[in-house]
């Protein structure tokens, strides 16, 4: 039920039209289940001299006005009441089935707008808790079969009850035996059912898990596809493939298995209620209870009974599937942000002063950052140094909340980061992440992400001082150059270097470089944090770098291990402290000249390594 009221909260803006196509519905259902009474005049009144009986509705017929029993004239009166009724019928089915599709498509629409919504507004840790695949088929899948539901399954088992509702009224006009069949058969369609939707709820779970497996699997082999021909892999890809396939297959056959068995049930019950209310009509008419014709109007509502008992029961059997969709997008829109939502505005000052006093941040039990303790006023150049895993990127996200601190305080502007709209916050910086992203379109979109209609020329000189507009110039269709997923066709220097570009161009009081210039070369980018800094003079830099030259020309630079800052001062001090900046750098130096390798000897100790000497 839960699932339900969660659909209902979203269909209920589209429940007046609704209610008024389901108006339409039941006047064609009502046209339709007034032909066998008009069937039941054609054998009694046309074909055969039947005296006038008023368990008819259409009774009135046979007043003389349209014509005298058993002629031509009464004939065409009630050819053209047949008509009537069937042109009603069809007109009022098409409105009916265009406009519950519509419905259905708004419905599905606002659906996935509220799980992208969700989706946008969950922190990073929340989100990976899900996979992919999971997370493809809650925000498409799910919500185009939890839509169904309402534009197609509820409607239609409203149709049918209002179907038994009249069948069962005219029946009962016509002979009370008549009910008898129906009556007797309602406990063993019951018992059925139960036993059906709970079997086919749980197989539709697996359904379900089997389609998100299916999801990740492609999913990541279209992200792979590089490392998979590098290894020469494509062998354990196809099979690890074939077995998600095989499951998913099964899965639907578990399914259609059931559904089998779901409608021998009721086929026989079906041919059983039809028999058996032949035989109660027989009966009937042999007996002078009633006419022939209402033998074939009788067995005509005996079917349409049975045929919508089937129809609810079937789709209650489909709705087990949708209420698993709903349950699943109903659990993913009710998850809780770890991430709560401030109420100030950030407001639009010249200067962005941060500061951060005794930050703690844990995850999973683990302590990830350490009383980090550090002032950062508008305008200043610090570079965060160390090796993998010490806290750098944390430490720079924890600044837009992408990870929230579990101890300490850190402020903008003298206000608490986590009192201010999220959205306003984010505003004031401009990061570039490591992990590189370019959306599937031209350069100079990817470029302008932040303001797309902004002018050529400004794109052009963003790309300039990110070192980018050189090598865009030789591209085929240099600014209109269509990169693919995930910048795939240009290398991951020119990546990087794009994603400079784009958030030089938001234009943001702090822009955030986590170790965005690991794929370049020293001369590019020297020179690439020569040009921002001349350029830029007035922005707040943080620079998260493995390279230590990266971080020589900042005003203080920092560096961490275990989540500690350890060493910090500015490039000269720290040189003169001798500690492990100091060491690293000058490691990574000697490097980069060929002087020395640093590694360890064969005895496992750590040692410089000159080239062309044995260590043993």
């Amino acid at each position: 039920m839960e699932a339900f009221r969660f659909g209902l909260s979203y269909w209920k803006k589209y429940l007046p039209a609704a209610i008024f196509i389901q108006f339409l519905s039941f006047i064609a259902l009502t046209c339709d289940l007034l032909i066998p009474m008009i069937s039941e005049m054609f054998i009694d009144y046309i074909i055969q001299s039947g005296t006038p009986d008023k368990s008819n509705i259409f009774s009135f017929m046979l007043s003389g006005r349209y014509g005298a029993v058993h002629t031509m004239e009464l004939f065409f009166s009630l050819s053209v009441l047949l008509l009537s009724l069937l042109f009603i019928r069809l007109v009022l089915v098409y409105i009916k089935n265009v406009n519950n599709q519509k419905l259905g498509l708004g419905l599905e629409t606002d659906l996935r707008m509220a799980t992208f919504q969700k989706l946008s507004e969950l922190d990073s840790m929340t989100i990976s808790d899900y996979n992919t695949g999971e997370l493809l088929t809650t925000i498409n899948s799910d919500t185009i079969m939890f839509k169904e539901m309402f534009c197609r399954i509820v409607p239609n088992i409203i149709d049918s009850i209002c179907v038994l509702i009249v069948s069962i009224v005219l029946l009962a006009r016509i002979h009370p035996w008549l009910l008898l069949i129906p009556v007797m058969l309602a406990p063993v369609f019951a018992t059925a059912l139960i036993r059906f939707r709970r079997l086919a709820r749980e197989n539709y779970k697996t359904i379900r898990g089997n389609n998100s497996k299916m999801n990740l699997t492609v999913q990541e082999n279209i992200e792979a596809v590089r490392l998979v021909r590098s290894f020469t892999n494509e062998k354990i890809e196809k099979e690890k493939f074939d077995v998600v396939n095989e499951e998913l297959k099964d899965s639907y056959i578990n399914q259609i298995k059931l559904s089998s068995r779901f409608e021998v049930v009721f086929s026989v019950v079906k041919q059983t209620a039809y028999i058996g209310s032949i035989a109660v009509s027989a009966m009937l008419v042999i007996n002078g209870e009633i006419m022939v014709g209402f033998l074939v109007a009788c067995t005509n509502y005996i079917l349409k009974i049975m045929d919508h008992i089937t129809q609810i029961n079937n789709s209650l059997f489909q709705m087990q599937q949708q209420l698993v969709s709903g349950q699943k997008m109903c659990s993913f829109m009710g998850k809780p942000s770890r991430i709560g939502n401030g109420t100030k505005p950030v407001k639009n000052t010249e200067k962005t002063d941060i500061s951060l006093k005794h930050v703690y941040i844990e995850a999973d039990g683990a302590a990830i950052l350490k009383d980090i303790n550090l002032e950062i006023p508008s305008g200043k150049k610090v570079g965060i140094v160390g090796g993998t895993g010490c806290g750098k990127s944390v430490l720079l996200e924890s600044l837009v909340r992408i990870y929230d601190i579990t101890g300490g305080s850190i402020k903008l502007n003298g206000t608490e980061i986590n009192e201010y709209e999220l959205s306003a916050l984010r505003d004031r910086f401009a990061y570039v992440f490591q992990d590189v992203f370019l959306f599937s379109n031209t350069i100079d979109s990817n470029i302008a992400y932040s303001e797309p209609d902004i002018e050529r020329e400004q794109i052009i000189t963003a790309a300039r001082h990110a070192q980018a507009h050189s090598f865009i110039q030789n591209l085929p269709d240099s600014y209109e150059t269509i990169v693919g997923e995930r910048g795939l066709g240009i290398s991951g220097g020119q990546k990087q270097r794009i994603s400079i570009a784009r958030a030089l161009l938001k234009d943001a009081p702090v822009l955030v470089l986590d170790d965005s210039t690991s794929a370049l070369d020293v001369r590019t980018e020297k020179k690439l944090l020569e040009d921002i800094k001349e350029n830029y003079p007035d922005k707040t830099i943080l620079i998260s770098a493995h390279r230590l030259s990266s971080v020589v020309s900042c005003d203080e630079i920092l560096y961490m291990q275990d989540g500690m800052i350890t060493e910090r001062g500015t490039f000269d001090e720290l040189m003169a402290l001798n500690g492990r900046f100091a060491k690293v750098y000058r490691i990574q130096e000697a490097q980069s000249k060929g002087i020395i390798n640093y590694g360890e000897d064969n005895n496992g100790k750590e040692k410089y390594l000159f080239p062309g000497r044995s260590y043993k």
